[in-house]
């Protein structure tokens, strides 16, 4: 049984951006960091341990949702990784695939999915335990989406592993099976979460302030 994620509870401003290593050229664009970098390994180490223990005796596929999902898809499958190398009898195989999801302009929600993937690709999914590495779920919109699109493929299984969760009052209430962190309501950038395209480099998770809000804005 996965565990429950970590809480970041509301309005809590976490840490200060002067107390952490935070790049200079983005200081002035961020409130505060609400997760750092080795929190967000740390527990992602432990997601893997979870995962690796319910796919005993299974192959798993895991499918990274493009571009906010690289990061975590990385550290998630070296963890695995690591697991196999020091339970040998304990290993199981590892494969994966990439699709392409976006919905977002500027802070909100576009209203739509795009999905970029092509037909051969999706029946290639078909048998196979589908574990699908997702950055973040507010609306949910995106991801059962996507859930949709794969399930008409046949996979043998399907769960979803997402390092967030934001609790918003418009969400379809979809959970994950596996999540890191339950965040509040604010717009987070960094470990790979952008905004049209800027900070994905960032380590931390961090809070967006107004000035970052109208600077890169589309």
């Amino acid at each position: 049984m996965a565990s429950k994620p970590i809480i970041i509870p509301d309005n809590n401003n976490n840490y200060s951006i002067e107390q952490l290593s935070v790049p200079t050229h983005y200081r002035e664009y961020l409130s505060n960091v609400m997760i750092p970098r080795g929190l967000i390994k740390d527990r992602i180490e432990k997601l893997a341990q979870e995962i690796h223990e319910d796919y005993q005796d299974k192959s798993i596929h895991l499918v990274c949702v493009l571009k906010g999902g690289e990061k975590i898809f990385a550290d998630l499958t070296n963890s695995l990784h690591t697991l196999n190398s020091r339970y040998g009898q304990k290993s199981i195989p590892i494969t994966h695939d990439f699709i392409k999801a976006s919905s977002y302009i500027n802070t909100q929600t576009s209203g739509s999915v795009n999905v970029s993937t092509d037909h051969k690709q999706l029946e290639s999914l078909k048998d196979k335990h589908i574990l699908l590495v997702e950055d973040i779920i507010d609306t949910g919109k995106t991801i059962v989406a996507l859930k949709e699109i794969i399930s008409k493929h046949n996979p043998k299984s399907l769960k979803v592993i997402s390092l967030l969760i934001k609790r918003i009052n418009h969400s379809n209430g979809f959970v994950p099976d596996y999540c890191g962190f339950s965040i509040p309501n604010e717009f987070v950038v960094g470990y790979c979460l952008d905004y049209n395209e800027h900070f994905r480099d960032l380590q931390h998770i961090c809070v967006l302030n107004t000035l970052g809000k109208n600077s890169f804005k589309a």
